[in-house]
Parts: structure tokens; sequence; C-alpha cells
């Protein structure tokens, strides 16, 4: 009997190196950990049932023609059962990840008009997109015609990528390594992509890293990759699937998926718009209160409004005011577990409301980065200060700083 001739192994590492050659040609990303990360989820796309989660891919920028639309459909031709579509129902997307054909690569472009200021909510696509980076994920919806309906359970685990103007919702931007996109520089250039042409240079791609990955799906169901220092729970969880394929591809991409994954953690948690009460919480800590034991709530807003490069100006086209200071603490918890509220405080011509320090030290412990080392010359060396046993002035003076399911378009799916 003739002996079996192997097959001949996939370098993965050389393939992902081509996959990262193919977005170069055509895509301007702002960082090289964004070329690092984008080659590696479109290979995670093609073992998606190996991993016990999914890291969503967000390409955003605050501006038209920064090229995430064009990133959406590089990515297209090179993952697996790929679906591109503008705007679907809840209802559309269940039923497509169930679909006989197998798990889709879902690609939503222009997200914003799902969740821009206009798009009025969208509370069931909301809950697909963040219940389905899990795997066993399921909805129950109704099926059936007319008053003849029962009840079953659909899956929304699915890989996902989405292209969009502006932010996201948090509880989705958690969940997704975030590529903030900028338009090209007069020295940034990229080859102009023509579908007749490149489309089957990516599906032949795409085609190689199903191969590769049939080779190594039982060394990646297995796997518990390391992550870098610093880098726990949530982000851990959008980059475990990532360091899995590079360290399985091997080569330099296990050292440049950790160093990619620290760059965009990191930018990520530096983002003001990931969390407006993240912010808040720091500006309190960092440039109000710096060291005092409490505040009245008119000097906090004078604080507030005078920082610079601060949101809280204009707050749904508004200065920030007392009510709207209140709903964003009341979100957290005082050591003692209650809702941050403000209190009276004794002042020597009155007894304003305010915040103590006390309440919210937890909250600062918990969501804040660490606080900047102080100078003597710190910028915030002029805010009004209130230590145990002082007397606060009159805080009236301070007023005067503050104002009083969508309709299913069709998928395109790829070949």
């Amino acid at each position: 009997m003739t002996p079996t001739t192997p097959a001949p192994s996939i370098d993965g590492a050389a393939l992902l190196s081509e996959v990262e050659a193919f977005h170069r040609r055509f895509n301007v990303f702002p960082t090289e950990a964004a070329y690092v990360a984008v080659a590696l989820w479109d290979a995670h796309a093609h073992l998606i049932d190996a991993f016990d989660g999914t890291a969503r891919l967000a390409f955003l920028s605050p501006e038209p023609g920064s090229g995430k639309s064009r990133a959406l459909e590089i990515v297209e031709t090179l993952t697996p059962r790929a679906a591109t579509t503008v705007n679907a129902s809840a209802n559309a997307l269940f039923r497509l990840v169930e679909a006989d054909q197998g798990t889709p690569t879902l690609l939503f472009d222009e997200i914003d008009t799902v969740f821009g200021p206009k798009a009025g909510g969208n509370e069931e696509v909301r809950g697909f997109l963040n219940s389905g980076y899990r795997r066993g994920a399921k909805s129950l919806r109704c099926v059936g015609d007319g008053s003849n309906q029962e009840s079953t359970w659909f899956s929304s685990f699915c890989a996902v990528a989405m292209a969009g103007l502006g932010s996201l919702p948090d509880t989705i931007l958690t969940r997704s390594v975030i590529i903030r996109m900028r338009k090209k520089a007069p020295n940034e250039k990229a080859e102009p992509y023509r579908r007749r042409i490149h489309e089957k240079q990516g599906n032949a791609l795409r085609d190689q890293l199903a191969e590769w990955a049939a080779t190594v799906r039982d060394q990646i169901e297995n796997a518990w990759p390391e992550m870098p220092e610093g880098v726990t729970d949530r982000p851990a969880d959008v980059w475990e699937p990532l360091l899995a394929v590079a360290d399985a591809a091997g080569g330099e991409w296990p050292e440049r998926a950790r160093a990619a994954c620290l760059e965009l953690v990191h930018a990520a948690q530096d983002d003001d718009e990931a969390s407006l009460g993240t912010r808040l919480l720091t500006d309190l800590r960092d440039h109000v209160f710096c060291g005092a034991d409490r505040m009245p709530t008119a000097v906090i807003l004078e604080c507030l409004l005078h920082l610079d490069d601060a949101p809280w100006g204009d707050l749904d086209d508004k200065p920030i005011t007392s009510r709207a200071l209140a709903k964003l603490l009341k979100q957290y918890v005082t050591p003692a577990n209650k809702p941050i509220k403000p209190r009276g405080i004794r002042t020597a011509s009155g007894t304003p409301k305010g915040y103590y320090a006390e309440d919210l030290a937890d909250a600062w412990n918990r969501y804040c980065p660490p606080a900047p080392e102080k100078s003597a010359t710190s910028a915030t060396a002029a805010t009004p200060q209130v230590s145990a046993g002082e007397s606060v002035a009159d805080d009236s003076a301070s007023t005067r700083h503050t104002p009083a399911e969508s309709d299913t378009l069709p998928l395109r799916i790829a070949g």
C-alpha cells in the first residue's frame, strides 16, 4: 500500500502577515497596532466555534470620509460567511445567526444610524450585540403566524464588526476592539479598491485562513493565552481570542499581538467618550475636591464649567446643572452601598446642598485611573476647597454660572 503523503503544513505567521499586507494596500489605519488587531480579528472569525467569546471590532471616526466603510469592505473579503447590512431588525439578525449555512460574520456599516442621537434607541439590536459576544447567549422570541405563535430560543453568538460616526453605547464599546479612524494625510496613500479584481484576492486569503484554522482548532480550543500585565476583566475577555490566534500562528505575532493589546486597551481607557460617569468622577477627584472633604454643589458646578477640554459646558446642548450632576452620580454608590446623593453642608451663611468626599471615595477607588502626582504649581490651586472645620462662603453668587423595531434592509451575503 502506497503511503499517503502528508499535506504540507501552513505557516500561520506568514499567512497573517499576508492578511495584514492586504489591509495595508487598501486601508490607512491610525496606528500599527490597528493593523495587527484587525488581521488577528479576521483570523479569529474562522475559529469562532473554538472560542467562549468573541471581540467586536469597531471602526469609528468623528467625520465621514475616514475609510471606515472601506475597512469593513476589506474585512468582508477575508472572513467566513460575511453578511453586510446597514440596518436590520433584531429578529432578522437572530434568524441570520440560526441559519443552516453556519455562523455568519456580521458586518454592520453606518452603525451610527442604529445608535446615533436620531436613531430612537434600538434596544433589541443593542441587546443582540451585547449578548452575542459570549457563546451560549440566547434570546427568547415568538415565532409563527397570527395567533399561532410559539416561543423559541435563538442564538446571538457570532463575530461582529461595525463602522460608524461618533461613538457607541458603553456596553458595546467595552466589548470591542476600537479603531479610531481618521482622514488620510496628504502623504498617506492607499491603493484604489476594485471589487471585481480585488475581492477574489481577498477571498483567496480567506480560504487559506479557513484551511489554517482547521489545523489549529484543537490547539486553540485548549489555549489559555497569557495576558499582558494590567489587562484584566472585560479587556482580557475581548483580547483572549485574538491572543490565542497570535500564539497559534507563532513567529513575531505573539509579541506584536500583546504590544497591540496594551496600546489599544490603554487608548480605550483614555477615551473620554467611553464613560461620562468615569470622566465626572475623575474630574471631581483631581480638579474639584483636591483633598477637600466636602464641596457645595454650586462650587462643584462652577469648577466643572471652568475646566478646559471638558464636556461639562455642553451636555445635551446646555451646561451641566445640579440635576444632571445628581443623575450622573446616583448610579454610583457610597462605601455604605447607598446611591451617592447631595447632602446638606453647614456654612457660615446657611446649609447648601453639596457632596462629601467620603461618599465618593469608593467610586473613586473603583472607577478612576490612578491619581496624577500633584505639583506645587497645580492649576487647581485656586479651586475653592472645604476642609473639616472650615466654613464655606455663600454659594449663591456661583449659581449664575448654571442655567436653570427598525425596518429590515437587505443583507449582502458574501460568497
